[in-house]
């Protein structure tokens, strides 16, 4: 009787510790969870913020590009009213020839 006794406290025992290794694979386990979580939020932020700084890089070339748009867009205008003029400057000296 005396070993059925020792043997179901050493069964016990057994069980107590198997509990406990358990309890604690189960936080470790989930210390890894959130330690995974925190790494991929921190990779999610620089994500992030390279996605701005492209945005960003994008807005700038955009604006180049209208500002250089711009500037073609003038130095064409102004060519053409120097040419208009000098039409008109041709065509009066040539009606100033003919007049006389």
């Amino acid at each position: 009787m005396k070993k059925i006794i020792a043997l179901f406290a050493i069964v016990s025992v057994f069980g107590f510790v198997a509990c406990n290794n358990a309890a604690e694979t189960t936080n470790d386990a989930t210390d890894a969870v959130e330690e995974a979580a925190e790494e991929a939020g921190s990779l999610l932020e620089e994500a992030a913020d390279a996605a701005g700084d492209a945005v960003e890089g994008a807005a700038d070339a955009v604006e180049g590009a209208a500002d250089a748009a711009g500037d073609a867009v003038e130095g064409a205008a102004d060519a053409a009213g120097d040419a208009v003029e000098g039409a008109a400057d041709a065509a009066t000296d040539a009606a100033e020839e003919v007049a006389k």
